[in-house]
């Protein structure tokens, strides 16, 4: 059995990818940068995993699924997963109260609903179902579904429990989505809408 190396041969994309969004992560949680939050997620989450994409990978973000993809597909699965989410988050945020309490003084706040969803998310797919997802799939091949859940799963901690405890399994489902349409556009409609459906259940939009 041969010796393991002293000094491992690493790719160093991966390696990048790691660290940087692993730190994103952590700048988003400890630091402020600009008036509101969201606009932090959109410069940590989108733009600078597309700033090294383009100048250091010296690539093309369509190759981590900054592209339209296979829009067929993904307007038939986001319009499915918008209508089968609807009656379940209506169920769900009937039968928990933490729910509610977390999520509906969203619908008072300094940005209006859909922008602040918007801008609270388009960040937050793209780093996970873009260029995690599709940056690990490379080395990683499919095992890159379960790879990028997982830090999708920990960034949740201090959410409802009954929501953290789900995503685990809701990040490998919106990682499958961008898999099979190639793109992160469909997981990031279908997330935008049920965020977006998720305040206005909390806030009894709806009665």
């Amino acid at each position: 059995m041969s010796k393991p190396d002293i000094w491992p041969r690493f790719d160093w994309k991966i390696v990048t990818i790691t660290i940087l969004s692993t730190l994103l992560l952590m700048v988003d949680y400890y630091y402020r940068l600009t008036p509101y939050k969201v606009y932090d997620r959109v410069l940590l989450y989108l733009i600078v995993p597309l700033l090294v994409i383009v100048f250091i990978f010296r690539e093309s973000p369509a190759e981590y699924g900054f592209r339209l993809g296979d829009w067929k597909a993904g307007l038939l699965i986001t319009l499915g997963a918008a209508g089968a989410m609807t009656i379940i988050l209506w169920l769900l945020l009937r039968g928990d109260p933490s729910m509610q309490e977390y999520y509906a003084p969203l619908l008072n706040g300094p940005i209006p609903l859909p922008l602040y969803t918007f801008l609270e998310l388009i960040g937050w797919e793209f780093i996970f179902r873009g260029w995690i997802l599709f940056g690990y799939a490379r080395k990683f091949g499919p095992e890159a579904l379960w790879l990028q859940a997982v830090p999708f799963a920990l960034a949740h901690l201090g959410k409802p429990a009954i929501e953290t405890l789900s995503t685990i399994f809701g990040g490998f489902a919106f990682g499958w989505v961008a898999w099979r349409t190639r793109s992160f556009l469909y997981p990031f409609l279908i997330h935008w809408y049920i965020f977006t459906l998720v305040v206005l259940f909390a806030g009894g939009f709806f009665g």
